[in-house]
């Protein structure tokens, strides 16, 4: 079976994942988040991200981690394969990433239908390109208790895409989760 390619942000009500300053600190998980974040993630083989997302998780790689969720989401990011985006970094700073130059649709169709786990697109500029060529089967948003009320959009504008509800889940400390399917109609 195809590797799935899977959206999913962490985003405020209002739908941004970074704020109109550039922070995203206000987006930070509970450990009850961190751990739910963390068995969506597990059967992820493969990360695609542009390059600013990479440098974002990279630290990943070396993080000790204070917590148990810490911990076992350094160890999943690690596991996996992970594709960069970009036109500017010289080599990737990370074992098992691979630099890609473009945004290729047919590359990224071909990448999925080899795969054998589950595929997952980090950025929302970059799922942009995803979602212009129906490339995303799914969706998973994490929406955070605050509106910031600007930034970058969760979901690409001027692009129209169905979406079936397949879960929802509600946190104690007030995210909800909605992951939804693509292909309904729109």
């Amino acid at each position: 079976m195809p590797g799935r390619l899977i959206a999913s942000n962490l985003c405020s009500v209002d739908g941004y994942t970074i704020d109109a300053d550039g922070s995203f600190a206000w987006a930070a998980p509970d450990p009850d988040v961190h751990a739910h974040v963390n068995e969506v993630e597990r059967p992820i083989g493969t990360y695609l991200y542009g390059r600013r997302m990479y440098e974002t998780l990279k630290v990943w790689q070396t993080m000790a981690g204070e917590t148990p969720e810490v911990r076992d989401y350094a160890d999943i990011w690690r596991a996996a394969d992970k594709v960069v985006y970009s036109t500017t970094l010289a080599e990737a700073e990370t074992p098992r990433t691979r630099i890609e130059r473009t945004f290729d649709p047919d590359a990224v169709r071909a990448l999925k239908a080899a795969a054998g786990r589950d595929l997952s697109i980090g950025g929302p500029t970059l799922a942009a390109h995803a979602f212009r060529a129906g490339l995303v089967d799914e969706v998973q948003l994490f929406l955070i208790p605050i509106a910031v009320g600007g930034g970058t959009p969760a979901l690409p504008a001027g692009v129209r895409v169905g979406l079936r509800l397949e879960e929802e889940r509600r946190f104690a400390g007030g995210t909800v989760l909605l992951r939804y399917a693509v292909g309904a109609a729109a």
